[in-house]
């Protein structure tokens, strides 16, 4: 797993009077805890762009007044306007204590599915875990290779090792594999494909020949005449 080193300034002050005046100094407000020390210290931004901006888990080691501080980021607030990283919680990674965290799924292998015309759609992209620090793992595969049309692989189906707890529910999909309407047009058309054929087959039969004269000769037809002769006697 990726560790990520840090370079940190201890803040004298704290609350939002010692959090706006570190953002003046454009640094980014920043609280340590877990275990019993609570530390207050800030960050520059350009550290932190490999760090909040990426897919990929990572294990933080926070440099502060020469000691190293072993956490993983567990939350980030935005600025509502400018989108700017407005203040980071992290949290101590400590021995033989459990930590809940969300880490990325990796979806790997070609599906038979897409080989037969399907789309991969990835409903999930991160699980909630519940593990000890030192079995922490940065990501959960899941092998697509035998998925076929159709078909769905959730929770329960992916595999870790039994020192990991997933708190997601079991029955919730990761990933499907999504049949295209062309492909779902083809099918419905196919069986009803030969019904013309049956229609125009069976208009040739002996009783279709023998309908046509009998819907011709409708009485409709003859009663026409008689109206109008009736109107040229009143007259």
């Amino acid at each position: 797993m990726e560790v990520m080193s840090l370079n940190a300034t201890p803040r004298t002050t704290s609350g939002k009077t010692g959090a706006k005046a570190t953002r003046k100094e454009n640094r980014v407000p920043c609280v340590l805890y877990g275990g019993n020390e609570v530390l207050h210290f800030s960050l520059a931004p350009l550290d932190l762009r490999t760090l909040v901006y990426t897919p990929q888990f990572k294990i933080v080691e926070i440099n502060l007044d020469g000691k190293a501080h072993r956490c993983i980021l567990k939350n980030v607030q935005y600025h509502p306007v400018t989108d700017q990283i407005y203040h980071m919680d992290f949290l101590r990674l400590i021995d033989e204590h459990p930590i809940k965290i969300e880490i990325p799924v990796s979806f790997e292998g070609v599906a038979i599915g897409i080989k037969s015309g399907g789309k991969l759609i990835k409903k999930m992209r991160k699980v909630k875990i519940k593990t000890m620090p030192e079995h922490l793992i940065d990501k959960i595969v899941l092998d697509t290779t035998n998925m076929a049309l159709g078909t769905t692989q959730r929770i329960k189906d992916l595999i870790i090792s039994d020192k990991i707890e997933i708190l997601n529910n079991e029955n919730i999909p990761v990933a499907s594999i999504d049949i295209p309407r062309a492909l779902r047009t083809a099918d419905e058309v196919t069986p009803t494909a030969g019904a013309p054929a049956a229609a125009a087959a069976a208009a040739t039969t002996p009783a279709a020949k023998g309908a046509a004269p009998a819907k011709a000769a409708a009485p409709a037809k003859a009663a026409a005449p008689a109206k109008d002769a009736g109107k040229d006697k009143k007259k």
